[in-house]
């Protein structure tokens, strides 16, 4: 009896033990690290990761670079201001290149560049204040060496069109205490070179009393 007894304490001494040594290893073993589903949260590393990468600065915008082809290279070396009916022209060894007119409602004097060289400057007649010269930028849109205005039945020798609204580039006399409907107008012999030069889709740039000099660009003007 004594040994049957002894046998049977033995028996749940052993189980005993066997359970807190399954006990003890299970609280040693390091949970598993659960499985990330594609739709599962960042972990807190990757998260501290897009956070860091948010506050990153956007890299600088490169400055567009600039045509040397529109940059002012020569002005004609004209004294004073140009007179009404006076021009100038001096095209001779410049290489070619796009040609670009401007035209200052201030000082009322119309240029022409080609390549960025000044090869030709006139003072010219502009609109009035009922029918003023819009300022922008204006492709040339027609030529027509012999035009008669549909709106005003008047002669427009070396037409260049600007606007579907009438206005253009043309011959006229340039003179003190005249105006025109909106149009550029041009002493005859120098509008003839001008229409020489340009073609179709050349850029008029109207501003008024904007200054531009060497090694601006004419194309921003």
């Amino acid at each position: 009896m004594r040994r049957f007894i002894d046998g049977r304490k033995l028996l749940v001494l052993t189980f005993v033990g066997l359970a807190v040594l399954v006990a003890v290893m299970m609280m040693a073993r390091p949970p598993a690290r659960p499985e990330l589903s594609s739709g599962a949260a960042d972990a807190p590393e990757a998260q501290a990761a897009k956070g860091d990468a948010a506050v990153q600065p956007k890299p600088a915008a490169q400055p567009k670079p600039v045509d040397d082809r529109f940059v002012i290279k020569r002005i004609l070396p004209i004294k004073g201001a140009i007179k009404y009916g006076e021009w100038h022209w001096d095209d001779r060894n410049v290489p070619d290149g796009p040609i670009v007119i401007t035209v200052d409602l201030d000082a009322r004097v119309l240029s022409i560049f080609k390549g960025g060289y000044e090869i030709g400057a006139a003072a010219v007649l502009l609109g009035s204040q009922e029918k003023p010269t819009p300022t922008g930028v204006f492709p040339i849109t027609q030529k027509k060496r012999h035009h008669v205005s549909n709106l005003y039945d008047a002669s427009m020798p070396y037409m260049q069109r600007l606007t579907n609204d009438g206005i253009t580039l043309h011959a006229t006399n340039v003179e003190l205490g005249y105006a025109s409907h909106g149009c550029i107008g041009m002493p005859e012999a120098f509008a003839a070179k001008v229409f020489a030069t340009t073609k179709v889709g050349d850029r008029v740039f109207i501003t008024r009393g904007k200054m531009i000099g060497m090694g601006d660009s004419l194309v921003d003007s």
